[in-house]
């Protein structure tokens, strides 16, 4: 306390002080808004691009479904003739109008990888154990067809359709020289991410562009070590983002962890984010980093894509980042209307 000219001790005026404080939370409050409101920035009018689990693939029952599901055996009626991760499905899927296809490999026992889903070969093909307990030439002999059913087992309408459908990794690669493509590498191997980077830090740099890798987090990082200039997702890469955009990103500062990446949101959470949706959008464009929604809160262990035409009219306004999709038959006419007409 200070001293008056009589002495005494005068006290602090509270109320002074607390008018300060108050006037600077204001000030702060008002930054906050401006800097991630939807004031001051320029409406995005383009549409989503799309992304295609898959490629093509048969309609499933999804309820309850997670990561160890066997979606073959429960396949909906066939709406059309095509197999996830074939080539033929990827090539149906980018003339449908998918702007990326996202497809999944396994190792083999000869160190090459097979583009199928399963690490477990007994739900969808004739075959037993695991891929890699077989070279890629005996998976390839497979009838990855097999075990499609949407009757409970009375009938198989693939059976026998799948035989030598299994593409490797270099044959989607050479077919798809100049299409965004998406790899998902279906394990937390390390040395499998080193190989996987072996493989494509061999292609042309243009091509090397257009990829984005996504697995676990060891594999993931081992790409990333390697191929540092190419889009990488994982469970640790989105949350380390999210995490540290939510508490500096008010300020519109980019953290490093958010950049150069594919960034996978549940459209629930997404909302949460500083500047949502087109600050935010506009922020991680500048900083090479893809967006892409997934239905839902983040709580799933599996892909829940915009998969019926209903499911879009929760995009904000204007949105043209990525959306995932199982249905990309379902999706792409609404998308690319003119394409149907």
């Amino acid at each position: 306390m200070e001293k008056t000219a009589t002495g005494k001790k005068q006290r602090p005026n509270r109320k002074k002080i607390l008018r300060i404080i108050l006037v600077c939370l204001m000030l702060f409050v008002i930054f906050i808004f401006l800097n991630n409101g939807p004031l001051f920035v320029k409406e995005r009018t383009g549409r989503p691009f799309l992304v295609a689990n898959g490629a093509l693939s048969q309609p499933y029952i999804t309820k309850g479904l997670t990561n160890q599901t066997c979606v073959a055996a429960r396949m909906l009626p066939p709406a059309h003739p095509y197999l996830e991760n074939t080539i033929a499905s990827m090539d149906a899927a980018f003339k449908l109008g998918a702007d990326v296809v996202e497809f999944d490999v396994q190792s083999t026992k000869d160190g090459k990888f097979a583009v199928f889903h399963d690490w477990n070969l007994d739900c969808r093909t004739n075959g037993k154990g695991v891929t890699t307990t077989y070279t890629l030439a005996e998976l390839q002999k497979l009838d990855i067809g097999y075990g499609y059913t949407a009757d409970g087992g009375k009938t198989f309408p693939f059976r026998g359709k799948g035989i030598g459908l299994m593409p490797s990794l270099e044959e989607v690669l050479k077919a798809f020289p100049d299409r965004p493509l998406r790899v998902d590498i279906k394990s937390d191997n390390y040395q499998e991410g080193v190989r996987l980077a072996d493989i494509l830090s061999a292609l042309p740099a243009p091509f090397q562009k257009l990829l984005t890798v996504e697995g676990g987090d060891q594999p993931i990082d081992a790409v990333h070590q390697q191929l540092p200039q190419m889009r990488v997702v994982s469970k640790a890469i989105i949350q380390n983002c999210v995490l540290q955009y939510v508490a500096i990103g008010w300020t519109g500062y980019v953290p490093p962890a958010c950049r150069n990446i594919e960034l996978q949101l549940p459209d629930k959470v997404a909302p949460w984010l500083w500047g949502w949706p087109n600050r935010f959008l506009d922020r991680m464009d500048a900083h090479n980093t893809r967006v892409v929604l997934v239905q839902g809160n983040g709580t799933q262990d599996f892909s829940s894509g915009f998969d019926t035409p209903g499911d879009l009219k929760n995009l904000p306004t204007g949105y043209d980042a990525g959306i995932w999709t199982n249905r990309i038959d379902q999706i792409a006419p609404v998308i690319h209307p003119k394409s149907y007409k």
